[in-house]
């Protein structure tokens, strides 16, 4: 009994001559089809994802030496001026309106900023702000120009 079962797995592992024949038009197909891909491959050039084409900033073509400009942002502000009695220093409040959650009534907000002035503004003058590193306990602003001069 032990015979005829291994005969019968020995028949079934062979293959025969009708196997082999329609087994090796599927590889030549196999074969034809990854020459195929990769004269495409060839042809077509393999584009990278937009991320990281975003991520690698090009320089105009011809100009080795441009500099990469920074995505960030500094923050601005726009106050005018209630104290210039510090030496290169002022005092700016930056006013701002803020709807009310409940009532929907808008609310005057405002917030002091000391900044760095090398422009000798005087009270009174509109002037816009920028953030900037910390210069000093208070300090982390500094004065980019003056909009409008105070009327005296």
């Amino acid at each position: 009994m032990a015979n005829k079962n291994t005969e019968e797995i020995e028949d079934a592992v062979e293959p025969t001559e009708e196997t082999a024949a329609m087994e090796e038009p599927a590889a030549e197909d196999a074969a034809d089809a990854s020459a195929e891909a990769a004269e495409t491959a060839e042809a077509a050039p393999i584009e990278a994802p937009a991320e990281s084409i975003a991520a690698e900033p090009k320089a105009p073509a011809g100009d080795d030496t441009a500099k990469v400009e920074r995505v960030h942002k500094r923050a601005e502000k726009i106050g005018v001026v209630s104290s210039d009695k510090m030496t290169k220093t002022v005092v700016v409040r930056v006013d701002r309106l803020v709807k009310h959650p409940i009532y929907r009534k808008y609310i005057r907000k405002r917030k002091k900023f000391m900044a760095h002035d090398d422009f000798g503004a005087k009270i009174g003058d509109k002037v816009r702000i920028v953030e900037t590193r910390p210069l000093s306990a208070r300090k982390r602003w500094r004065v980019v120009e003056i909009i409008q001069k105070a009327e005296i």
